[in-house]
């Protein structure tokens, strides 16, 4: 599976942003999304995760009530949109796909590029 995470930028505390997901190639098996994020100088840790239909969705709970996840399969697309945001969201936001659903990086086996989200006060 093939991804690719689109959409951050330079947003000032309290903003919104989305971030878009592209999907593409591998198997049909691959079908939960998540997204992590890495902060500079932490662990990269997840943020929310959406199952192939859309009927799960999970979230960490530092973005609990602020982020929502989505997919639209008809354009293979998975979207994160935050609000609300906060300096301590500033991180690279990264896409990933598995098998199966999970919290933890292991559990995923495709990862898009990433894309730079800076949130400042």
């Amino acid at each position: 599976v093939q991804l690719q995470a689109s959409g951050g930028g330079l947003v000032q505390a309290g903003d919104s942003l989305g971030l878009s997901c592209a999907v593409s190639g591998g198997t049909s098996s691959k079908r939960v999304i998540g997204w992590f994020r890495q902060a500079p100088g932490k662990e990269r840790e997840f943020v929310a995760l959406i199952n192939w239909t859309g009927t799960v969705t999970y979230y960490a709970d530092s973005v609990k009530g602020r982020f929502t996840i989505s997919r639209d399969n008809a354009k293979n697309t998975v979207h994160l949109q935050m609000n609300s945001l906060k300096p301590g969201d500033t991180a690279v936001y990264y896409c990933a796909a598995a098998s199966r659903i999970g919290t933890i990086k292991t559990v995923y086996d495709d990862w898009g590029q990433g894309t730079l989200v800076t949130v400042s006060s």
